[in-house]
C-alpha cells in the first residue's frame, strides 16, 4: 500500500493500529517526511478472510486525512540481477533525474532506490545535485556499461558504484 497524508504525531500510530486490529503482519515499510507530508510505502500480509475487512478499514482512515491506496500484490517474478549502490554528483540542472534514470535503463539496470537532493557546494555557492540509491543489474549485464551510461551524462559528474 501508499500512504500520503499532511505529516502529524500519531499517524503510523494509527495505521498499525489497524493492521494489529485485523491479525495483519508489517512485513516491510519505507516511509518518509518531505515537504510537510508524510509518505510512505508499505507491504503488510494478513489471512484472506481478514483482507477485505482490513482494506475498507485502511481506507476510513481518510478521516484523519491519511489517504491510503491498498493493492493486493502478487508474488514477484523470480528474475537473477545483482544489487549495486550508487552514487552521483553533479552540478545542479533541470532534467537530471529524466536523464539519469534515462541511462540507468539504458544500460539493463532497474531503480530500486533512489533518493535526491539539492545543497550548496562547499567554498563554491552554486547548487549540486546528490543521488544516492540501489539499482539492480540483470545477469550478463555488466557494472561497466552502467557506470559508462551515467558518466556520458556530463563532465561535472562523480559517480560511484558499489556492489
Amino acid at each position: 500500500m501508499t500512504l500520503l497524508a499532511p505529516d502529524r504525531p500519531g499517524l503510523l500510530q494509527a495505521l498499525a493500529q489497524t493492521v494489529a486490529e485485523h491479525g495483519g503482519n508489517w512485513l516491510e515499510s519505507r516511509m518518509a517526511h518531505l515537504a510537510g507530508q508524510f509518505a510512505g510505502i508499505l507491504r503488510i500480509e494478513c489471512e484472506a478472510s481478514a483482507a477485505e475487512k482490513l482494506s475498507a478499514e485502511l481506507q476510513a482512515l481518510e478521516r484523519l486525512g491519511l489517504h491510503v491506496h491498498v493493492v493486493d500484490a502478487k508474488p514477484p517474478v523470480s528474475v537473477t540481477s545483482r544489487t549495486l549502490r550508487i552514487e552521483v554528483v553533479s552540478h545542479d540542472r533541470p532534467g537530471i533525474v529524466r536523464k539519469l534514470s534515462a541511462a540507468i535503463a539504458a544500460a539493463g539496470g532497474n531503480v530500486e532506490e533512489l533518493t535526491t537532493g539539492i545543497e550548496s557546494a562547499p567554498m563554491a555557492g552554486h547548487s549540486l545535485f546528490r543521488a544516492s540509491g540501489t539499482v539492480s543489474l540483470p545477469e550478463g549485464v555488466e557494472e561497466a556499461a552502467l557506470r559508462e551510461a551515467i558518466e556520458n551524462l556530463g563532465d561535472d559528474l562523480s559517480v560511484d558504484i558499489t556492489a
